[in-house]
């Protein structure tokens, strides 16, 4: 195989980069750390029609008449159309009449396959179907066999390794060939890495881990059973909504004698609770109400036996970087006249204007925080699988997510089946 971003040939064994030389160098932007979004606004990823997977191949063999045949790249496609993905700028996308200007394709090979490929035997000119895993079946390995994209059409590269990040084949590895100094480069600076893989034949394959690594979970969601120490967990059931009640029982009612209306003021379900813990042990809790421009933190307790920890400290910062990450950059509160000092550590001030009044037998001020922007704050142009999340989850995929790799069984014919 043969890869250029001017165009690539469907061949066994080798990658080169003949454009990337000519304009001075292969790009150094690892497929793993791509921006993604930011090439999602100009280019278009999907899968080609019949015909226009013919097209493209057709405008393929003028660059490259090396091209495997029309009839094996269409024989691999039927048995998995997630091989080839066709490339479009989104200025010229038209949904009604999809037409592709580049092209990625990568064969998705079983174990017998990925052991082939390994050994040197297998054959990626004409790929044998019995080591090549269909459709709705998690590969073994992914091996880029051609691409075809000029210019700014390499970024679709991205978006199509974005694609391949879907739970049916996030952490399944990449593999490819180089046969020149030029497609090394571009393997390398894509962050393939060769010679890793044991074997006198897979000495020249190159190699791209994509093994998951240890979840880098958020502070708002950074409790697991079994963890030692504090950590913080955003409610989601009714188990989790009963202990922020008996948290707040204790030291609000219990503590402060403070009357039960007063406490739970009816706005408990049309919020987001946090709930800390020491250990296991439920031992703090915390409430977030969001409204148009600004969010509220309000109702932190801890348990009179866990507040020499820091809990309540960490339960602010996760209450901040929560309303952070939905996008809010004013966050409001009231604050206990002598804890004016503790909200004052995490930012928050007395504004000019700030009222002070009184309820439930203390004296409060108003107070807010001017939060920075979050770098990963969900907007409109989120993912519509990480707006479908728990809350809290959006970093980690949803029961919701493994929908994508599902045919759809029920189109969307009867105009009165309600939005979701």
């Amino acid at each position: 195989m043969t890869f250029h971003h001017a165009g690539t040939t469907f061949l066994p064994r080798d990658i080169s980069d003949v454009d990337a030389a000519r304009q001075g160098g292969a790009p150094r932007h690892g497929l793993l750390t791509m921006d993604v979004g930011r090439m999602a606004r100009h280019l278009v990823v999907f899968t080609p029609t019949p015909d226009d997977l013919a097209r493209l191949i057709a405008v393929a063999r003028a660059d490259l008449p090396g091209l495997a045949s029309l009839a094996t790249v269409r024989r691999v496609m039927t048995a998995n159309p997630d091989s080839v993905y066709a490339i479009a700028p989104r200025a010229r996308f038209d949904a009604a009449d999809p037409r592709g200007e580049g092209f990625v394709a990568c064969l998705m090979l079983n174990a017998d396959g990925l052991a082939a490929l390994r050994s040197g035997a297998f054959d990626a000119s004409n790929p044998p179907a019995a080591l090549l895993a269909g459709q709705h079946e998690r590969p073994a390995a992914i091996y880029v066999w051609g691409v075809h994209a000029r210019r700014r059409l390499a970024g679709g590269v991205g978006l199509v390794f974005d694609r391949l990040s879907s739970p049916l084949y996030r952490g399944v590895d990449f593999y490819a060939r180089a046969a020149t100094p030029e497609g090394a480069d571009l393997l390398t600076g894509l962050g393939f890495v060769r010679g890793t893989l044991p074997g006198a034949a897979a000495r020249s394959l190159y190699h791209l881990a994509r093994s998951p690594a240890p979840e880098a979970a958020p502070i708002y969601d950074s409790h697991r059973p079994g963890r030692r120490g504090v950590s913080v967990a955003v409610v989601r059931s009714m188990d989790d909504l009963a202990r922020v009640i008996a948290l707040r029982a204790s030291v609000y009612m219990a503590e402060q004698a403070c009357p039960y209306d007063e406490e739970f003021d009816g706005n408990d379900l049309s919020a987001t609770h946090l709930v800390g813990y020491v250990g296991d042990e439920p031992a703090g809790c915390l409430r977030i109400r969001f409204f148009a421009d600004f969010a509220k933190i309000e109702r932190l307790a801890v348990r009179a036996e866990h507040r020499n920890t820091r809990l309540a400290f960490t339960l602010v910062r996760a209450g901040i970087e929560l309303a952070r990450v939905k996008g809010y950059r004013q966050i409001y509160g009231h604050a206990q006249r002598r804890l004016v000092d503790f909200w004052s550590r995490f930012g928050a001030r007395v504004f000019e204007g700030a009222r002070e009044f009184t309820f439930s037998d203390f004296d409060y001020v108003e107070m807010l925080l001017e939060a920075e922007p979050h770098p990963q704050a969900i907007g409109l142009d989120a993912d519509p699988y990480v707006l479908i999340r728990p809350e809290g989850r959006w970093h980690r995929a949803g029961v919701l997510d493994w929908s994508r790799i599902r045919p759809v069984t029920r189109p969307s014919v009867d105009t009165r089946v309600a939005a979701r």
